[in-house]
């Protein structure tokens, strides 16, 4: 290992949602910051580029609403969802307090981008990319920071694990984890599409499958859901099969289908839903999907990491800045956030059971009498969309700015 050292109050792994916002946040507090991620861009294939409510209103109280919404991106006022034929409305977002009233699809580099922009503003701010941590560094059991692949040590007083659902650090710590199993996988794939003045994103279910079209202007962002583990039965039917179920399932794919030309255009992504049951030792923490890897049904994955973000600047970030050492507080930002975690994963493995399953078993797919009475009461679609944009628990900006 080289003899450099790189002092920093906080280290955080991942440039990603919550690293990121974390960053911006400890930075804004005075705490000294760096950022660590191992790619040398932002461009990465299946991000999420789903904002929600929750996240713009955050960016609102932070007064950078107007110059996120600057970027490249598609507004999401409603959701639905297409059984057998028949459409329903399942949650309006219009109704919803604060200005964030939409999802805005909007490229996740685009997103990280603006953040990272943001703060490099601020001058307790630091970011290197093409920088990947291999290890923790411990002293009489308690972490001072990482050992790099580059074999650099770079020491803090607090490291934060933000390195997402295949996190080395959280391997490393040896930290307990829960799994909770998801029945499902996703093929994930473009469609091409003329843009049209209405948001067409709406899930599609009939005769034994599930097609989600998420609208991104000229096109398509598709995902097959499939049982967990047929990806190889799926594919040995061939890409003319796959390309029929797909247009059979969602018509509003038929124009652009034929430009799904290979399997190299049809990605797998495997679902995982876990969690871990401690997320802290002394001088470490774990946040975002790295903490809690959530599946994609909902697209509340990254917001979920941005909440933990802001949860842990909010407990912590005060105190840092003072000097003070953060082990005494790590376990209230588990404490705080492991509630919502467990409520949005409960939701999500219901979904898997009693609506993709059903949805994957049945030739013959029924609306649920719960969705027909939310699509027949406009009232009751706010409920689900309060869920959806703004979560359980939501946090608000406390931590302080210099």
């Amino acid at each position: 290992m080289s003899s450099g050292t790189h002092e920093s109050d906080l280290c955080i792994v991942g440039g990603g949602p919550a690293g990121m916002m974390a960053g911006f946040l400890f930075a804004r507090a005075g705490v000294r910051t760096l950022v660590i991620e191992k790619h040398s861009d932002f461009l990465r294939d299946f991000r999420g580029d789903t904002v929600h409510p929750s996240t713009l209103n955050l960016f609102d109280e932070l007064g950078l609403l107007d110059q996120l919404l600057e970027q490249p991106h598609d507004k999401v006022t409603s959701v639905g969802a297409v059984i057998a034929g028949r459409q329903y409305r399942v949650g309006d977002f219009t109704h919803l307090p604060g200005r964030g009233r939409f999802v805005a699809l909007m490229p996740q580099w685009d997103f990280l981008n603006f953040l990272a922009g943001q703060a490099k503003k601020l001058p307790a701010f630091a970011l290197r990319m093409e920088c990947e941590a291999q290890s923790l560094i411990e002293e009489d059991g308690r972490v001072t920071g990482i050992a790099l692949a580059s074999g650099e040590a770079l020491t803090a007083r607090l490291v934060i694990a933000a390195d997402g659902r295949g996190s080395i650090l959280r391997k490393v710590a040896g930290l307990p984890l829960q799994d909770l199993g998801a029945p499902i996988d996703v093929f994930w794939f473009r469609i091409p599409k003329e843009r049209t003045p209405e948001n067409r994103t709406q899930a599609f279910i009939g005769a034994g499958e599930m097609v989600v079209v998420i609208d991104r202007g000229d096109y398509f962002q598709c995902a097959r859901v499939i049982q967990k583990g047929s990806a190889d039965a799926v594919r040995a039917n061939g890409i003319d099969c796959f390309r029929e179920d797909i247009v059979a399932t969602a018509p509003v794919t038929r124009a652009g289908i034929n430009a799904l030309n290979d399997w190299e255009e049809v990605k797998l992504l495997s679902v995982s839903l876990d969690r871990l049951t401690q997320w802290h030792r002394p001088g470490l923490l774990v946040i975002g999907d790295a903490a809690h890897a959530m599946s994609p049904v909902g697209g509340v994955g990254i917001n979920l990491a941005i909440q933990d973000a802001v949860a842990a600047a909010n407990i912590l970030a005060a105190a840092m800045a003072r000097g003070e050492s953060p082990d005494p507080l790590l376990a209230k930002v588990q404490d705080r956030r492991m509630f919502p975690v467990k409520v949005i994963q409960t939701l999500q493995r219901a979904i898997h059971k009693r609506v993709l399953g059903s949805a994957l078993a049945s030739r013959d797919p029924r609306a649920p009498w719960q969705l027909k009475l939310v699509d027949a009461v406009p009232l009751l679609q706010r409920v689900p969309a309060r869920l959806l944009g703004l979560g359980v628990k939501r946090e608000h900006i406390r931590s302080p700015s210099i």
